[in-house]
């Protein structure tokens, strides 16, 4: 049966609302948590505290205790950087947020979940080299911030669910930075010198295309905690590849053969096993 109510966390942020959108286009039901009260009502909302279990599990339940209960969670919500609060309430809020959501989801029989995990787990900002490139998800997640520690905390805790479940489905998707077309008008000031996006490999994700993913996440037929990286299929830069880690990472394994400005973030994965496939570039938006 084809999922139809879906609770989206942190929907009232740029990839939330992007998603709620997304969600709402293809047909879903979808219903907002946010501490923060959205700035546009896309859906219904319930405004809560996600790293209070109690309020996790009440704002689910309220949803949940509709004439159809809930198919599916998408957790967004989180502290998205480390250097907007002390790193203490970086991790605590969000390690027991998404506790509290993977929690309650178990309480509530809801078996499938969507999460935001982070790029950062990859090993930003690459003071120490990648192991190899494009990176990709086969090597061992290599946090260098709180921020990060925090979401990789959050991919252990998918895999101990979904060994108590076998019927459990928890997807991460490591998101590179995410964009907003009003955010493209930027990028001219990275030309110039590599060095300012080398910490996440020149890469970025178009909010829509993260909509997506979550979507292919969400309707994905798999069992199990799998991760994916979640970036657009090209860099931030004009400059090729070629040049990028000539300057930036000459010693560096280049897996395989790339494209002129091809991402550094591999999303073959995604490709293979969700379907997804990036459908904006700010190129497009510039040309």
């Amino acid at each position: 049966m084809r999922l139809t109510r879906v609770v989206v966390t942190g929907g009232s942020g740029k990839a939330g609302r992007a998603c709620i959108r997304d969600l709402k286009e293809h047909g879903y039901e979808v219903f907002n948590v946010d501490k923060k009260k959205p700035a546009e009502e896309l859906c219904p909302s319930i405004q809560a505290d996600l790293a209070d279990y109690g309020q996790a599990m009440d704002s689910l339940a309220a949803v949940e205790r509709g004439p159809h209960g809930v198919d599916g969670v998408v957790h967004l919500a989180a502290i998205p950087d480390s250097r907007l609060f002390t790193n203490s309430v970086t991790f605590e809020n969000n390690v027991m947020s998404t506790y509290n959501v993977f929690e309650a989801s178990a309480r509530l029989a809801i078996k499938n979940l969507v999460w935001a995990s982070s790029e950062t787990v990859l090993g930003l900002p690459f003071d120490i080299p990648p192991p190899y490139l494009p990176v990709d998800e086969e090597y061992a997640g290599r946090p260098e911030s709180t921020y990060s520690l925090s979401k990789i905390m959050g991919e252990r805790m998918a895999e101990q669910y979904c060994r108590w479940d076998p019927d459990l489905k928890i997807v991460a998707l490591r998101f590179s930075n995410i964009m907003e077309p009003n955010d493209y008008e930027k990028f001219g000031a990275f030309q110039g010198d590599p060095n300012i996006r080398k910490w996440n490999l020149w890469g970025y994700i178009d909010a829509r295309d993260a909509a997506q993913a979550v979507r292919r996440a969400l309707e994905v037929k798999i069992k199990g905690a799998e991760v994916f990286i979640i970036a657009n299929s090209d860099t931030v830069m004009a400059a090729s590849d070629e040049e990028l880690l000539a300057s930036a990472f000459p010693q560096v394994p280049v897996k395989k053969s790339l494209g002129r400005n091809e991402t550094l973030l591999s999303i073959d994965k995604a490709r293979r096993m969700l379907g997804y496939e990036p459908e904006h570039s700010w190129r497009r938006q510039q040309s």
